[in-house]
């Protein structure tokens, strides 16, 4: 997944990339990107013509590259669906704005490509205010396209009218409200270059009907105009230097990786420099895939639901060396108590996120692609120099963490099905290169902890905002945009009611995903918590899909045109995953149905340090503090 241009900022769109700017990973290969370079060679470069403003919108997404939009049409945008219909981008009718907002993410987390979106305005706009926000908290490149009341009705309560500008500016990098139809194409490729560009995120286009309607010239390509807008892209020499000093003399020190690392395209970068190093690495919930699981030196996933091994190797480091990475509250526990005595060295390419939460003694402003490369280079002159510290001892104490206090689970003692198995049977059966895309609860958790993710950008889901309903129109975007990879959804019977109408849209647009329903009758998570610290009060958890069968989850799939099976038993979990596997030419949805006593462990609670992880309940792990 490439940066989509080296530059700190491209005056014109005409820029290419220069031939010194080195390609993003081999292993993910994405298509030219969008956004990047909107009139490179590669997209052709149409001729001015006289047009509507509609016309002009549509004219611009061919001329940025764009191949698909996910959308719902309406009286404000409707004139921009006329030269959609006569387009070469795909336009996916989907069933709910939310829907379509979470297919652009899932595709732009699979691809690598920016994610389109289109919605009228009123209600249309603000049903895209979720997937915005969740793609600005998880940094994924998506622009959304809203219609607007006509400029004269513009704050007169008109009809379906609502200031999704004023409304999402908190959580888009930028928006736009569109005043002429002659400024479109400088708007449409001003957006995809912020939205592609220094840290990704979600751009908002409104435009006014009466914009849309009004004649224009369509010209191409626009000059871009953002001033003040220059990512810095490669770190300062002198902070990389001492990074590189501090690493190689640090007794415990730790690589602690984040989804920057995926963004930048810097996974093998990443792998050259762990090996390098022989540091350990953690990787959080939106890296996962950015190291391989099966590395000798990779400790797991930090945090709430971390591995015993990783949460304590970051919090008795000393040295934490964060890569793309934000310190959030699910890693580091509480944050007083974090990492008591590690030296920070924090890399991010977003300035505002170095020293957020915690002091970085070392803060590095840059791409991750770049900064890595620059370590690796500066770390190896170090070591030439002088001998790097012994990190046997080091390695001993993990490696009797990771011996000790494996992941793992019980079988549910009732009998039931157990999540946990299913979750891992799905990851072995499916295999490493399918795209497993999770909602959000405890199959998420199970799926980020039972799941092997050897390769980068397998694994999609929702992690900064908790967006229940993502999983199955990511899954559905991450599948248009990846339509020769196996895509499996992992769903909680909670998750999979809020979003599971867009399985018509699969089912009618030829889009086949698999869902794996993880039926547990109950809001899972929250249960959990109930039995944990409301003295097993289970208030409004209960969903009735065990005690009811409301809605009977094969009957709802086949009703959406989908297959529908159905697994309550163990014996049956190897034969129902291969049958889904079999069937390629429609979607298909698994109720598994499972215990709902299952709990997911290791776990922090809220609020309290990474000192009182539980390995399970009621059992601390024993650790010798005097080793470390």
């Amino acid at each position: 997944m490439t940066r989509p241009t080296p530059e700190t900022l491209a005056h014109s769109v005409r820029r290419a990339r220069p031939a010194t700017e080195p390609a993003g990973d081999a292993d993910h290969a994405p298509a030219p990107r969008t956004g990047a370079t909107p009139a490179s060679p590669a997209v052709r470069q149409p001729d001015p013509a006289p047009v509507s403003g509609a016309g002009s919108l549509v004219r611009s997404l061919e001329a940025l590259g764009v191949d698909v939009v996910f959308g719902i049409p309406g009286g404000a945008i409707l004139p921009a669906y006329d030269p959609l219909y006569d387009s070469t981008v795909r336009h996916i009718l989907v069933r709910h704005e939310q829907g379509a907002g979470h297919a652009a993410t899932g595709y732009a987390q699979a691809t690598g490509k920016v994610g389109v979106c289109i919605a009228t305005s009123g209600p249309g706009a603000t049903n895209l205010v979720t997937p915005i926000a969740d793609a600005y908290m998880d940094s994924v490149p998506m622009v959304a396209i809203t219609g607007q009341v006509a400029r004269p009705s513009i704050g007169t309560d008109a009809f379906q009218e609502a200031d999704i500008q004023g409304i999402t500016l908190p959580i888009t990098k930028h928006n736009f409200l569109v005043q002429t139809a002659e400024e479109i194409p400088q708007v449409l490729a001003e957006a995809f270059h912020l939205a592609s560009t220094g840290r990704p995120g979600p751009v908002l286009v409104d435009i006014p009907k009466d914009v849309l309607q009004a004649p224009t010239t369509f010209t191409w390509p626009p000059t871009l105009d953002l001033p003040g807008y220059r990512p810095t892209l490669h770190p300062h020499g002198k902070q990389i230097r001492e990074a590189a000093r501090l690493m190689t003399g640090a007794r415990r020190p730790v690589l602690y990786v984040g989804g920057g690392v995926l963004k930048a395209g810097a996974t093998e970068g990443l792998r050259r420099l762990a090996e390098l190093t022989g540091i350990p690495v953690v990787t959080t919930l939106m890296a996962l895939g950015a190291f391989p699981d099966s590395h000798r030196q990779h400790l797991g996933m930090p945090g709430m639901h971390g591995t015993v091994a990783a949460v304590y190797g970051l919090q008795k480091s000393d040295l934490i060396v964060a890569l793309g990475a934000r310190f959030d509250d699910r890693v580091t526990g509480k944050l007083d108590s974090f990492a008591p005595d590690a030296t920070v060295v924090h890399a991010d390419i977003d300035p505002a996120e170095i020293g957020k939460n915690r002091h970085a003694d070392v803060p590095i402003v840059g791409d991750a692609r770049h900064v890595i490369d620059e370590l690796i280079a500066a770390v190896t002159a170090e070591q030439a120099a002088r001998p790097a510290a012994d990190l046997a001892d080091w390695w001993n104490q993990l490696d009797d963490l990771r011996a000790r206090y494996p992941l793992g689970y019980e079988e549910p003692a009732d009998g039931t099905l157990s999540p946990q198995y299913v979750i891992k049977r799905l990851g072995e059966i499916a295999g490493p290169d399918t795209v497993y895309v999770a909602g959000v609860g405890q199959h998420q958790m199970w799926a980020s902890q039972f799941i092997s993710y050897e390769k980068p950008y397998t694994w999609l889901n929702s992690g900064g905002l908790g967006t229940m309903g993502y999983a199955v129109p990511a899954a559905m975007g991450a599948k248009v945009g990846k339509p020769d990879t196996t895509v499996w959804a992992v769903d909680g019977d909670g998750c999979f009611q809020m979003t599971n109408q867009e399985l018509a849209t699969c089912a009618l647009e030829g889009i086949p995903i698999k869902v794996a329903v993880i039926n547990n009758g109950n809001l899972g998570m929250v249960r959990q918590w109930q039995t944990l610290f409301y003295g097993e009060r289970y208030s409004n958890t209960e969903l009735g899909t065990h005690k009811h069968r409301i809605p009977d989850f094969v009957k709802l799939a086949e009703a959406l045109g989908c297959v529908g099976l159905r697994c309550e038993n163990a014996a049956d979990v190897d034969k129902t995953i291969e049958a889904a596997m079999a069937i390629t030419d429609a979607p298909v949805v698994i109720d598994f149905v499972v215990g709902k006593d299952a709990m997911v462990w290791p776990m922090v609670a809220a609020g309290t340090s990474n000192d009182e992880i539980m390995f399970a309940r009621g059992v601390r792990p024993a650790f010798d503090e005097d080793e470390l």
